[in-house]
């Protein structure tokens, strides 16, 4: 594929055939192609639509990428949104659209799908070691001088590997020294003098070009504002003394990254501070799960919480299942299960009731209370009205493992009337 064809790439998800490959839809549909069936702008409750079915709110979408993209204006921050959360190039476009400075990703395959749907920036949050997918990384970037791709290493090990797999490729590969959040951490480097030692071995090759610092916050340990602070800065003094030292002779600007969908109030807090460097930082954040958000793990946590002048992110997901049984008083049971609703972090939350003929209305006294595969256990309390063929509105927590369940979502407008569908790869 040529590399000026992302938007043609993009258009051609349109012209997909919808068909039983796609939970939820209309079963009348089959056969259209998706741009045909959005053209109909169905409703969601009345067009057709087969429970359980997972719905985006047009709205709350739109906000969300709004919210994000002015609040990175605001804070002098460049933003690469962690795009594993989704794998779905229209989202990919439209944070681009709002100001994204690339798309941040963590394993070869979502790289490939990025490079697809022309994405010309990816910054990849994982060391890569693996010779086949580093050969044609090297084949993206010969072929194409306008990709640019920045990797995680995190060991001299790891340096050598990479260097070996690169041997005679015509563009080095940038790279940043991945920070470990701490001891028992996930991945990166465990101390200053291992982070030189790595910087040294990028030094000693020549398919490797050492451009930053970066790290993830999130994995700091008993992780509370004093000891995230207490991390970024040293991330930043990392990128102050590899400067002092010389280690980014060569380049144009020097990336200083983190940023969770938790802590990027404190990312903004402590990369204010980084003070004037030999060259140009880019402080590139890389928040991910804001592009949905969720009822339960990230709405709690939020940095917006604990800011409320910056702003709200809203929940832009429901998962829309039916009343299948009410085997008694006390206990109901919903057609949507672990094949479908997040559950990693916790269970969906009951929100609303819809039953034909009347309006939406909360779901006073329904509680979820476990998952089987393919149900959803309600505990219902007496105030509770709730009848077998009744629509029930899910929220759900941790929008990493929403995405992933379904492969073309209805967009919703407040009213139900469905305007497009987001196509997703995983």
């Amino acid at each position: 594929m040529s590399r000026d064809t992302g938007s043609e790439a993009l258009a051609r998800l349109a012209e997909e055939r919808v068909d039983h490959r796609f939970k939820g839809l209309p079963p009348d549909a089959d056969g259209l192609t998706v741009g045909e069936l959005a053209a109909q702008r169905r409703n969601l409750f009345t067009g057709g639509f087969t429970t359980p079915v997972l719905a985006l709110s047009a709205e709350r979408l739109a906000h969300n990428l709004r919210l994000m993209e002015t609040y990175a204006v605001r804070h002098g921050l460049a933003f690469a949104p962690h795009g594993k959360t989704s794998m779905a190039p229209q989202l990919f476009r439209r944070q681009i659209e709002h100001g994204a400075w690339g798309i941040t990703l963590a394993v070869p395959h979502q790289v490939r799908v990025a490079r697809a749907y022309g994405i010309q920036r990816v910054f990849l949050a994982n060391e890569l070691t693996d010779p086949a997918a580093l050969r044609w990384i090297a084949g993206e970037l010969e072929s194409d001088p306008a990709f640019r791709i920045i990797c995680y290493v995190d060991s001299v090990r790891g340096v050598e590997l990479m260097d070996r797999a690169l041997r005679g490729t015509a563009r080095p590969v940038d790279v940043v020294v991945e920070l470990a959040a701490g001891e028992g951490a996930r991945t990166g480097v465990r101390t200053e003098a291992e982070c030189a030692a790595v910087a040294d071995a990028v030094a000693g090759t020549d398919t490797l070009r050492l451009v930053g610092v970066a790290g993830y916050e999130g994995e700091v340990p008993r992780a509370d504002p004093e000891r995230v602070h207490a991390w970024l800065r040293r991330l930043v003094a990392l990128a102050v003394d590899f400067d002092k030292a010389g280690r980014f002779t060569g380049v144009e600007e020097i990336v200083v990254s983190a940023g969770g969908s938790a802590w990027f109030d404190a990312v903004a807090d402590v990369f204010a501070e980084i003070p004037e460097l030999s060259l140009p930082v880019l402080k590139l954040l890389r928040s991910g799960a804001y592009v949905s958000h969720d009822d339960g793990h990230y709405r709690k946590i939020t940095p917006f919480n604990r800011v409320p002048e910056e702003g709200a992110l809203e929940p832009a997901f429901r998962l829309w299942a039916q009343i299948v049984s009410r085997p008694s008083a006390e206990q109901a049971f919903a057609n949507a299960g672990k094949r479908d609703a997040a559950y990693d972090l916790d269970l969906p939350f009951a929100q609303v009731v819809r039953r034909e003929g009347t309006a939406e209305r909360p779901a006073t006294g329904v509680e979820v209370t476990g998952l089987s595969d393919q149900h959803a256990w309600l505990r219902t309390g007496p105030e509770a009205d709730l009848e077998v063929g009744d629509w029930l509105g899910l929220g759900l927590s941790h929008p990493c493992t929403s995405f992933d369940k379904w492969q073309l979502i209805p967009v919703a407008e407040a009213d139900g009337t469905v305007v497009e569908y987001i196509r997703t790869f995983f």
